[in-house]
C-alpha cells in the first residue's frame, strides 16, 4: 500500500479512502477476496494440493489460505471442494465474490 501511495501521489489513508470509494471495499478485503476466488476457482477444477494453490494465490502457507478461506467463504477449502456447485458461474452465491 505504501509503494502505492507513493506512486499516485497520496498518503495510505487517502488511498484506501479512494479505492473503497470506486471499487466499494478496502484494498485488502478486495485482494484477499480476490485471493480466494482463485483458489475457489483451483479447487472446483480439482487443481492439485492445496499447499501449492496457497502459494498460487499469494498465501505463505496452507494454514494460511486455510483460515482466509473459511472466514470469506464459511467452509474449509476441504469442504468447499466437497459441495456441489450451485451458481450460475461456479461460485456458491452465483455472484463470483464467494
Amino acid at each position: 500500500m505504501a509503494e502505492l501511495a507513493c506512486a499516485a501521489a497520496v498518503s495510505r489513508p487517502a488511498l484506501a479512502a479512494r479505492f473503497k470509494a470506486t471499487v466499494g471495499r478496502g484494498p485488502l478485503d478486495y485482494l484477499t477476496r480476490w485471493r480466494i476466488e482463485l483458489a475457489a476457482r483451483q479447487l472446483r477444477e480439482g487443481g492439485g494440493k492445496l499447499a501449492a494453490t496457497a502459494h498460487t494465490v499469494g498465501y505463505g502457507s496452507e494454514s494460511a489460505l486455510s483460515v482466509a478461506f473459511k472466514r470469506v467463504v464459511g467452509v474449509s477449502p476441504g469442504g468447499y471442494r466437497k459441495r456441489p456447485i450451485s451458481g450460475e458461474d461456479g461460485t456458491p452465491d452465483g455472484h463470483g465474490d464467494g
